[in-house]
């Protein structure tokens, strides 16, 4: 990855320490280096000394020529997060260095080896109305080779096939603190367009929420890569991934006011979205009003169902960036992974886990969700076709 900018090694050195969340104060107990040091290089006072910085590498276990390699730049206001209104910000400081690291090394991957970029539909509108939004989910589901009214049995999958990268993402705690790290993001996306990567990081919670934040980064993606000011974007983001994920014709089709909460969780088991969820979109399609929906939420509480529901859906495991990741580094990619494209190797190893073994035992191939299980179905198909884009403008 070239650059005309030369890499900043005092940039280099803040990143890491929003990276694994330390200040200079504990990166210099950590390595023995001075933390006013440590201050001046950040401050671009003084040249930084190579041994010094070996020092750190070294405490912090990260290649040394992580302080010297220039990122490919994410600019702020085109990266999205799902997350709380409580999100702090130091934490969203955290997750916005993990990402353009996690997004450098993706793009190096995919691009070193020509993996195809996706071939999402997108748009420029100033305004979108709901209608428009549903036709952009369904587009979606065409250029994901999709089909236009079923469950998507494996959402991960289908995102790799299609050329969007997935990464699922860890905050390391590499302070000996004994807090835990509290994170309120769900999510975090970015793609400037036809022909270049885009990758989506998420937090692993439950099987179905992944699901959502998959869905909805994705939206973020198709409606916001040119639009990156909207005011409403997280509504759009949710709207989307509902339409994706339970297309218009079977929401009004299969959800009405008659649908009961146990009637909703065999629905969750099909679709793999959440009771809450499901009831949003029937209020979305028109096929719930607004006494029915507080009906249904205060059944939810009184049954205990808000904080945790019935039904689980099994959790989607990414494949891509560690099947690109040990073509390119042999069977045991991580350490000399790390050290080419200049990152902790812990790091790599969060936004590129190892599969887990595969089951022995022989299944019939399935295309839907286990209706007794709740878990979504994983099974292998066709690399998704590069295709033209639709673009949506008014």
């Amino acid at each position: 990855m070239t650059s005309v900018l030369a890499a900043s090694p005092g940039e280099r050195l803040r990143t890491l320490r929003d990276l694994m969340g330390l200040t200079q104060a504990q990166v210099s107990a950590m390595s023995g280096v001075a933390s006013s040091w440590i201050s001046d290089v950040e401050n671009d006072h003084i040249e930084p000394q190579d041994d010094k910085l070996q020092l750190i590498a070294k405490a912090t276990e990260t290649p040394v020529g992580f302080f010297y390699v220039q990122p490919k730049t994410v600019p702020l206001d085109s990266l999205r997060f799902r997350k709380l209104a409580s999100a702090k910000r130091t934490v969203t400081k955290r997750v916005h260095a993990l990402y353009s690291e996690s997004y450098r090394v993706s793009d190096d991957l995919i691009t070193s080896q020509s993996y195809p970029t996706p071939p999402l539909p997108f748009t420029d509108s100033d305004k979108l109305e709901a209608n428009d939004i549903e036709f952009l989910a369904d587009q979606t589901r065409i250029a994901l080779r999709l089909a236009p009214d079923k469950p998507i049995p494996h959402l991960t999958r289908v995102l790799e096939r299609g050329g969007v990268a997935v990464a699922p993402m860890v905050l390391s705690d590499q302070s000996g603190s004994d807090e835990p790290t509290v994170n309120a993001h769900f999510g975090v996306s970015y793609w400037s367009g036809l022909g270049d990567t885009a990758l989506i990081g998420y937090f692993p919670a439950s099987g179905d929420r992944d699901r959502f934040t998959l869905a909805h980064e994705l939206g973020h993606l198709v409606l916001h890569t040119f639009r990156p000011r909207v005011k409403n974007a997280e509504a759009e983001a949710n709207h989307f991934a509902s339409a994706l994920l339970m297309p218009y014709s079977r929401a009004r089709e299969e959800l009405s006011a008659e649908t009961t909460l146990t009637e909703y969780a065999r629905k969750k088991a099909t679709w793999g979205m959440s009771i809450q969820a499901l009831i949003m979109r029937g209020a979305a399609v028109g096929r719930i009003d607004d006494t029915r929906k507080r009906s249904l939420y205060v059944q939810l509480s009184q049954r205990g169902w808000r904080k945790r529901e019935p039904v689980e859906v099994g959790q989607e495991e990414p494949l891509l960036l560690w099947t690109l990741l040990q073509r390119q580094f042999g069977e045991r990619p991580y350490l000399p992974g790390a050290e080419h494209l200049a990152i902790p190797p812990a790091v790599l190893r969060s936004i590129a886990p190892t599969p887990r073994p595969k089951k022995t035992d022989k299944e019939p191939p399935q295309s839907s969700i286990d209706r007794d299980s709740g878990n979504i179905v994983q099974f292998a198909g066709r690399q998704a076709r590069q295709q033209g884009p639709t673009r949506l403008a008014r």
